[in-house]
């Protein structure tokens, strides 16, 4: 099947249903960021440090796979000049209705993470990826893509899953149980029962892939990043919130 064409799917559906990654920042986060006080969520509930980001006035920032009005009308309102890349129409969409009530103006692409050949090389100067390369089959490409549209000295800000959190059985998590498994790396597409695919396409549920460490953090490594930060983040409705953070984002600067 193609992976991509589904998760697009099941992305636009998300959006209908108020998924939390595709309800906007609100005019009070749009008018903290324009004065320079305006927090930046790569996951559900810690900000990112704001030494991580610096000051981001004229700085050039890819929002990467992150439509739904959140990482980049937060950077355009703080001065950024923002193009935001995402698969889904429906998230670009949210996108706009922030431009358009907020007065914003930056740039929507719609594409996929792990392409970005519409970009020059050495285009931006701060990359911003929140939690979304778990709908990828690969994350090198996505790192060497970022890697390549960086400037030199460029900032790589991404969060990704713990692929701790795969080792339980979906099915039984959405029934709020922790049950062990699988291993890891893990796919929905090749794992799961096929009974339980067939019930994800028929309701256009997202297909995810949990990564090994050596691929999230080794990957950017391989792709030339020198990692210089990183901090972990829990999901708060998550059967296994008490046990483990599930997020975690990093800091890397193009070497």
């Amino acid at each position: 099947m193609d992976i991509h064409r589904h998760n697009r799917e099941s992305w636009n559906k998300n959006v209908a249903e108020g998924c939390p990654w595709s309800v906007p920042v609100t005019s009070d986060d749009i008018a903290a960021a324009r004065r320079g006080e305006g927090d930046l969520y790569l996951t559900p509930t810690k900000p990112v440090p704001r030494d991580w980001v610096g000051d981001p006035r004229g700085k050039s920032v890819l929002c990467l796979a992150a439509g739904g009005g959140q990482q980049g009308p937060i950077m355009a309102a703080a001065g950024a000049e923002v193009t935001v890349l995402d698969y889904s129409p429906a998230q670009l969409d949210v996108d706009r209705e922030v431009m358009q009530r907020e007065g914003l103006d930056y740039r929507l692409v719609d594409g996929s993470m792990d392409d970005l050949s519409m970009f020059d090389d050495a285009s931006f100067e701060l990359i911003v990826h929140p939690v979304s390369n778990c709908y990828v089959p690969d994350v090198h490409p996505v790192w060497r893509e970022c890697h390549r549209v960086l400037r030199p000295g460029g900032v790589l800000l991404a969060a990704f899953c713990n692929p701790v959190m795969y080792i339980f059985d979906p099915m039984e998590v959405a029934r709020g149980k922790l049950v062990v498994r699988y291993s890891l790396p893990f796919s929905d597409a090749e794992t799961l029962d096929p009974k339980d695919r067939e019930w994800m396409i028929a309701e256009k549920e997202a297909f995810q892939f949990g990564h090994l460490l050596q691929d999230q953090i080794g990957g950017q490594i391989a792709a030339g990043f020198a990692i210089t930060g990183l901090f972990e983040d829990y999901m708060p409705d998550a059967p296994w919130a008490k046990y483990l953070p599930s997020k975690i984002a990093t800091r890397a600067i193009k070497a």
